[in-house]
């Protein structure tokens, strides 16, 4: 059985067009980072969701985020049974290997793994309730979250369930001792954020008023 395919024409033709421009104009810059290694200051867990692009919000090079996304930009609580732990494999190397000196979560808006958890907790989505389901269980991080609902209609309620995604990995961080550590020292800081895609505006949590607010 074939384990893969050749790849689509409109990725190849990118790919030249990327070396042809942005590479040829950069080729000191690339040696670098390939002689040098990575010294990212901050890492960045965002949505594997396609429209979030984190380093072209901030206007980042190469080199300059150490960034891992997986479904709604949830961290697990430190779990250390010798099994598979992706996020958690990530976040360990970002604090103990990079010394990153900024830990950022950020959430967006219309999140299809938050309106998942949200139909599950509601008994919407069967589905998601199996064992078998891998975004099920992975959503299963989020239901706390979903339990400190406040009332309302549901597009209310999704909304804050997608900041509370954010609130749910920075608590679940702590829970890491190698993280607590360096935060605790003061060698490591943690940061908020959920982005609107559609208007462009991002907010940051902040701790004394338990809240998110404008950039």
């Amino acid at each position: 059985m074939d384990l893969a395919r050749p790849l689509p024409e409109y990725l190849i033709k990118r790919f030249h067009g990327w070396k042809a421009t942005t590479y040829s104009e950069n080729k000191t810059w690339y040696k670098r980072l390939a002689d040098e290694g990575q010294r990212p200051r901050a890492m960045i867990i965002s949505c594997c969701d396609s429209r979030v692009h984190v380093t072209s919000l901030f206007g980042a090079d190469q080199g300059e985020f150490f960034i891992h996304r997986n479904i709604a930009n949830l961290v697990p609580t430190f779990n250390a049974d010798g099994e598979h732990h992706g996020t958690s494999a990530a976040v360990e190397y970002a604090v103990s290997s990079l010394k990153v000196a900024h830990l950022v979560v950020m959430g967006h808006s219309g999140c299809g793994g938050v309106e998942g958890c949200y139909d599950m907790c509601e008994g919407h989505a069967p589905a998601l309730d199996e064992k078998t389901s891998f975004v099920g269980r992975w959503m299963d991080i989020l239901r706390p979250g979903y339990d400190r609902l406040p009332a309302g209609d549901d597009a209310t309620r999704k909304r804050a369930l997608e900041k509370e995604a954010v609130l749910i990995s920075l608590e679940n961080l702590m829970t890491f001792p190698f993280v607590a550590a360096v935060v605790e020292s003061g060698d490591l800081t943690l940061h908020g954020l959920w982005n609107h895609i559609g208007d462009g505006s991002l907010e940051a949590y902040d701790p004394a008023s338990q809240a998110f607010h404008p950039i």
